[in-house]
């Protein structure tokens, strides 16, 4: 589906609001166009339209009192009244002249000797004529003035109603687009939540974080200013050429060669936006990755002095972003104001042209009423174009910030189902397991069997597979060959969810959230209350370690802990395991970076944590599993030993030598 189609979709959530908003955007657009056409009435019938006939009156009402004579204008007066003799006021220059009859063979005018005298195609005529004085004129101007204060009322109304209504178009669309980006920026997070751990492994954290949060920014442009300025647009030039068709046809025939010329122009401007905006919206996610790992390891940059380095691939970065923008920029440039330019220079080019053979005047091709009210509209028609212009930046923009967080949620992801099944008795068992992150099997034809309660240690050098097998257990990745059972159940045929629900986890380099101690250890699950977060970290000991911090177990935590040492880390991650009463538990290396003294407190506590529960323990130090009712020894991705402390020592194979190693080369008995 398309990226349009698809925010299209988006947008019909909130179909409501937006059809609100639109609806009183079209009504601020439409009291707007009015006005030019008032501004042509009170030109036309009120300024200009002393020059309409006038006749002798009997009633007073609208009627002027000159010479002891009343004059009302021939459109004052009502059905039924009697009309007297007709009269005429003709302007020439600035000055107004009476004359007491009317005048068949109008033209150009020229006053001499108490003679009006008009000349048309050749032809003149004179009649007799008064000039009159500025009280005179006032009076004649006076039935005008309540019209023509109506039309400015009615004028600043509409002007008063487009800008309540423009307001509230405005802060529904906010509305509206806040909204359907929240409702984005949710299912995208949702759905991050769901994808399979391997799609973080290609992946940076900052890029990720750049979809969620700049993409979706840029695509709230889209539902704000580019809908509103696009639907203004197509109201208002709708509008105009309506109302330049009812002025002259012939003209706003003309006119819309606009159109396809915009057109045009919208598709050659598209085709270069696009591609300088995928490297631009590109760059900025690789930007954002480089900052996030650059903060995550400052420790090893400083210590390493890599400080140049990594500014030096950061700028290399910024400079090709740079380099894109400016190539947008410059496209913007050429594409905006000088295709507005154009198109204005182009039009009123015509617009002489058609208008320079006649005079404006009475019996000219138009009223000035008219050259007013078109002038005024095509210069308004250029307002809608450089906004619709203006706009294709941002339109791009979010289309491609769009296709970016559309492919996000089109990776496949998992269901994340909330059936909750009775506790295990935690029975494992792999039966002929082989594994493949790629192409390589990293575990090979693996087969062994953990039963409830019993304590299982993987041991073996970096890359045998101790850390796969774990991984498989927890299915955050599937096993291409073989079976892995749970209480004889084969994990594929159960949701994820449902598998994890009764395992617990503790890694080598724990992972602890922006909180507290407590929160950390409950994750905010409700089932988990405050006495079992207690209960969780005495058992492992932890009081003992945490028992000097000023707030306890509401001590603030930042991210990942950095505040706190890795023992007290590590001891908040083995009670977030325990506080969760798993069935199955896994411990990856979860005393290789802990003090003698805190590995010592852990120790202590196994006994008691193991009892009820499978355990397997990932452990580079051999000492911390010699307990173990079953060790594993890997090599390559195979199980070459198998037994227990004694028995594998007894072997004398590969165990014996690792153990050996780690003794200094005492004999163990």
């Amino acid at each position: 589906m398309r990226v349009g189609n698809r925010l299209y979709r988006y947008a019909l959530l909130f179909k409501k609001t937006i059809i609100i908003a639109l609806l009183m955007l079209t009504i601020s657009v439409s009291a707007e166009l009015v006005g030019p056409f008032i501004a042509k009435k009170m030109i036309d019938d009120h300024i200009l339209g002393i020059e309409e006939p006038w006749f002798e009156s009997e009633d007073t009402k609208d009627a002027v009192l000159y010479q002891e004579t009343y004059y009302k204008r021939g459109d004052y007066f009502v059905e039924g009244e009697a009309k007297g003799d007709e009269v005429r006021i003709y302007q020439d220059g600035l000055e107004f002249y009476f004359v007491d009859q009317p005048v068949l063979n109008e033209g150009q005018r020229s006053y001499e000797n108490g003679m009006l005298s008009f000349n048309q195609n050749g032809e003149s005529t004179a009649v007799p004529a008064e000039q009159l004085e500025v009280s005179e004129i006032l009076a004649f101007y006076e039935p005008e003035i309540p019209r023509m204060i109506q039309l400015v009322l009615l004028y600043f109304g509409l002007v008063l109603v487009a800008a309540a209504f423009h307001f509230g178009q405005d802060y529904m669309l906010q509305r509206s687009a806040n909204r359907i980006i929240q409702k984005m920026r949710t299912d995208v997070f949702g759905h991050i939540q769901c994808l399979p751990i391997n799609y973080f492994d290609n992946l940076p954290a900052g890029k990720v974080v750049a979809r969620i949060t700049n993409d979706t920014e840029a695509i709230r442009e889209l539902y704000v200013q580019v809908l509103s300025q696009f639907f203004y647009s197509a109201i208002y030039i709708t509008g105009i050429y309506i109302a330049l068709f009812i002025l002259d046809p012939q003209l706003a025939a003309i006119c819309l060669l606009l159109l396809p010329i915009l057109y045009v122009w919208i598709i050659v401007y598209r085709r270069y936006a696009s591609k300088y905006n995928h490297v631009v919206r590109s760059k900025v996610s690789e930007i954002n990755a480089s900052i996030n790992e650059s903060i995550q390891g400052m420790t090893i940059i400083q210590a390493f002095r890599r400080e140049k380095k990594m500014q030096q691939e950061f700028e290399e970065m910024n400079n090709t972003h740079y380099h894109y923008q400016n190539k947008l920029l410059s496209l913007n440039s050429l594409m905006s104001h000088n295709l507005v330019t154009i198109l204005r220079n182009i039009t009123f080019v015509t617009f002489i042209w058609y208008f320079g053979s006649g005079s404006i005047g009475v019996e000219s091709v138009v009223t000035v009423g008219v050259l007013y009210a078109f002038v005024d509209y095509l210069t308004r028609l250029f307002q809608p174009v450089t906004g619709v212009v203006n706009q294709l930046a941002n339109l791009e923009i979010a289309l491609v910030a769009g296709e970016r967080v559309f492919n996000l949620l089109d990776e496949e992801g998992e269901d994340v189902q909330d059936i909750r099944t009775g506790r295990y008795t935690g029975h494992v068992e792999f039966d002929d397991v082989s594994f493949a992150y790629k192409e390589e099997y990293v575990l090979k034809e693996l087969s062994f069997e953990a039963k409830p309660g019993e304590t299982i240690g993987l041991v073996g050098y970096t890359g045998s597979g101790k850390s796969s097998i774990m991984n498989l257990l927890f299915r955050f990745y599937d096993s291409q060959k073989g079976e892995i059972r749970i209480d004889g159940k084969n994990i594929k045929e159960l949701p994820r969810q449902t598998i994890r629900d009764h395992m617990g986890i503790v890694l080598q380099d724990p992972y602890l959230f922006t909180g507290t101690i407590a929160s950390n250890v409950s994750l905010n699950d409700p089932r988990i209350s405050r006495r079992q977060v207690e209960e969780a970290l005495k058992a492992v000991g932890a009081d003992r370690v945490l028992k000097h911090l000023e707030k306890g177990l509401d001590e603030p935590v930042i991210e990942k802990g950095s505040t706190l040492s890795s023992g007290q880390r590590q001891l908040i991650s083995f009670a977030r395991a325990l506080a969760f009463n798993p069935a199955i538990l896994i411990l990856d290396e979860a005393t290789s970076s802990v003090d003698t003294e805190t590995e010592s407190i852990i120790q202590e506590a196994m006994e008691t944590l193991k009892a009820g529960r499978t355990t397997f323990i990932i452990a580079h130090r051999l000492s911390t599993i010699k307990n173990a009712d079953q060790i594993l020894v890997l090599d390559r991705g195979a199980i070459v030993e198998k037994g227990s402390h004694d028995e594998l020592m007894a072997l004398r194979g590969k165990y014996y030598q690792m153990y050996q190693l780690q003794q200094g080369g005492k004999q163990a008995g």
